[in-house]
């Protein structure tokens, strides 16, 4: 957070701080001076009227200067200075005429006047000097006029202490204009920057507002999402429930079927268990919100598992023409995973090859092992269907743009599933799309 201070803003607060302390200033004499008059009473006391006479016209002169500044809002400086002479004319007048017996007492006063103005003023040293030495002049000027005593005699009974008062006391404004500037110029970047803060604050909680009120929108998606999922899933676990007891059914009269149609019931039985499989994890509404996908690990022969999905999906590949070439390893190669998964990643990416692809064409399916790996390849000797496309299916589910009439309706969603389960089940599957074709690979660990 930065906080910058205008030369306006700094100025405007250094006025009021400096009003402040003419305030201060100008309402301390005006009590106090008068209060001076017992002093005379004590020290002059067939003279103290005319001085207590003096002292309030003083009072009264700087008090209507003062009420005149403040309305106009003149400088203060102007009304320090002229304050200032009005009490050192008054006070150099008076050391002046009292008698050189009481002239260290006046002498005091005098210098307690002058440093308690240096102790309190806020303006630059220079005019402290100014004021010191008009002082001096003011004291040498009514000396000349009156003249009752030699100057030594003058000097000695006081005067060097004023002196010494009057020019040690210009030091002080220096030291504390400077500090006094330095905390307006501090206390300015603490407003500013409460400003700064409550504005943020502001910011924070409009905008933790907005996102309790998205919270809570989430959260009603989320319970219709649970809610559909289950009806869904209930309906769907009806259907498959069917589809299993008619197959049943068609087993029990096993000795009527053919070779084939047996080979079929039994992919049939098989589909349906891995869907049911399927529908139970995506009903486990926990697992579904857990961060980690739970899978039943066991230990398989892949290449089986391969061939099986390639058996069921020839008669779809044959109903578009598509020739599909069995380069699948005969040596058993064992794996541990979920095996319905890694089915499922093995049928997404052949079914969607075969989805894709144009009639006439070759669609090879090869198995190896390649360093300790089970390695599964695809690959399509088709029209490509373009890197770009194959990056927005696999990564964000999105369904490809501009498809012709010659290609099928294409979604990601089968490929994306594909690669977040060859991920979660600590494999790899990578792609590629060119003038050649379209190449899929996956790989996993083997069991030794």
């Amino acid at each position: 957070m930065f906080v910058q201070i205008t030369k306006e803003e700094f100025l405007k607060d250094i006025s009021k701080k400096a009003w402040y302390q003419t305030n201060n200033i100008i309402w301390t004499i005006l009590f106090l001076y008068p209060l001076f008059s017992i002093i005379d009473f004590i020290y002059a006391n067939d003279i103290w009227v005319q001085f207590l006479i003096v002292r309030i016209i003083s009072v009264l002169i700087i008090y209507g200067l003062y009420t005149f500044y403040r309305r106009k809002n003149y400088n203060y400086r102007y009304l320090l200075h002229i304050t200032f002479i009005i009490l050192s004319a008054t006070s150099a007048l008076i050391c002046n005429i009292v008698n050189i017996t009481d002239l260290n007492v006046y002498f005091l006063a005098y210098s307690a006047v002058i440093l308690f103005l240096n102790l309190q003023v806020f303006w630059e040293p220079i005019h402290s000097v100014i004021q010191s030495l008009a002082a001096l002049i003011l004291l040498a000027i009514f000396y000349n006029a009156i003249r009752q005593y030699e100057l030594d005699v003058f000097i000695s009974n006081g005067g060097q202490f004023f002196f010494i008062v009057a020019g040690v006391s210009c030091l002080i404004p220096s030291a504390r204009y400077k500090v006094i500037e330095r905390d307006v110029r501090n206390q300015i970047l603490i407003e500013k920057s409460n400003e700064q803060l409550k504005s943020q604050n502001k910011d924070i909680i409009e905008k933790n507002e907005i996102i309790d009120r998205q919270y809570e929108r989430l959260l009603k998606m989320d319970e219709q999402k649970n809610s559909f999922i289950n009806i869904a899933g209930h309906d769907l676990k009806n259907l498959i429930g069917s589809i299993m007891m008619s197959n049943n059914m068609i087993k029990e009269e096993e000795y009527r079927l053919s070779t084939d149609q047996k080979e079929f019931a039994n992919y049939i039985e098989e589909s349906a268990e891995k869907m049911q499989y399927l529908l139970n994890k995506l009903m486990d509404v926990k697992e579904i919100e857990s961060p980690e996908m739970k899978f039943k690990m066991e230990i398989f022969d892949v290449n089986v598992e391969v061939r099986h999905i390639f058996r069921g999906l020839m008669e779809t590949a044959q109903m578009k023409n598509i020739h599909l070439i069995d380069n699948i390893l005969k040596l058993p190669l064992h794996v541990k995973l979920d095996k319905v998964f890694a089915g499922q990643v093995f049928q997404n990416l052949l079914s969607n090859c075969i989805k894709f692809s144009q009639t006439n064409n070759n669609i090879r399916v090869v198995t190896s092992l390649q360093r300790q790996k089970f390695v599964f390849e695809i690959v399509d000797e088709g029209v490509a269907i373009g890197q770009e496309e194959l990056d927005m299916m696999f990564d964000k589910l999105k369904a490809l743009n501009e498809a012709s009439a010659s290609q099928e309706s294409r979604l990601g969603l089968g490929l994306s599933i594909a690669k977040l389960m060859t991920q979660e089940m600590g494999g790899d599957l990578s792609y590629r799309s060119d003038d050649k074709g379209n190449y899929f690979r996956v790989e996993f660990n083997v069991i030794n």
